[in-house]
């Protein structure tokens, strides 16, 4: 079976069982490792492999051709994107006309931004610069960039870059919505057996819990020059009892983003009972 995700530890920690053959009966898995917002384009043009990693801000797109595994992303709290500055501030209204750096337009953290700004930023932001979110940091620290939103691993390390945190998107949604926050979700082409690759992820997800240890080597390989620290850390942030069952509350906070995202135009209309089918 072909399958893509992204190199962080946490889905390297999620995998590493059905990549390495620990999980009875599950297929043999051809790894692409591939950045999200690769992916969200792949699934959303019908190309790269029949399971993928992607945003869950990018279903809109793929929900016609593509089922959403109830398993395996990321979805969680205390795990938002930051906005970064080189000043002080932090003060919204500082953004107004400004030009602002995201990792992806089919990102939650970038639909999370959206829906804050329109509350908070009068007048509205100026450009939207799409950029890998490796050089979003530096790029805000050399001011060739207002301000970034940030992911991942920058959590830890953007003050290493003298930057300082605006907002935190993460917490502004729970504290809106009371919701934990939907970042990366699994899904399979609908051509497939959805409830044998859900049972596979969950066992995948049970034995790293189980074999914590046994994952390390392989986390590392792929881990992008991270500390062990920081690799652990990512994962204990992003690995949850959501990954292992969205259950209600997940889908409930999948549907908020994406019915708010819909209303405000940043997504497409699409059929909502897609998300549960």
């Amino acid at each position: 079976m072909n399958i893509a995700f992204s190199p962080c530890p946490n889905d390297t920690f999620v995998f590493h069982a059905w990549v390495h053959g620990r999980i009875p009966g599950a297929p043999p898995l051809d790894v692409t490792y591939a950045d999200i917002n690769i992916t969200n384009h792949w699934a959303a043009e019908g190309k790269g492999p029949e399971v993928q990693k992607i945003s869950f801000a990018a279903l809109p797109w793929v929900l016609k051709d593509y089922a959403l595994i109830p398993c395996g992303g990321a979805l969680g709290r205390g795990c938002g994107p930051l906005v970064l500055t080189s000043s002080t501030t932090t003060d919204p209204k500082a953004l107004s006309g400004k030009r602002i750096a995201v990792p992806s337009e089919r990102s939650t953290a970038y639909l999370l931004f959206r829906l804050w700004a329109s509350q908070n930023v009068p007048g509205g932001i100026g450009e939207i610069v799409v950029m890998p979110f490796h050089e979003i940091m530096p790029a805000v620290r050399d001011k060739k960039i207002d301000a970034g939103l940030v992911i991942h691993e920058a959590r830890f390390t953007y003050q290493n870059y003298g930057l300082n945190m605006m907002r935190d998107l993460g917490s502004w949604w729970e504290e809106d919505t009371q919701l934990p926050i939907p970042l990366g979700a699994i899904i399979a082409h609908r051509s497939l057996e959805q409830n044998a690759i859900a049972n596979w992820i969950r066992a995948s997800v049970e034995y790293a819990w189980s074999h914590p240890n046994e994952s390390k080597t392989y986390i590392m390989e792929h881990a992008q020059e991270l500390s062990t620290e920081v690799a652990q850390a990512h994962i204990d942030l992003y690995v949850n009892s959501f990954t292992a069952d969205l259950g209600e509350e997940g889908f409930a906070a999948i549907e908020s983003l994406l019915v708010r995202a819909a209303k405000e135009r940043l997504v497409p209309e699409f059929d909502l009972s897609l998300l549960r089918k």
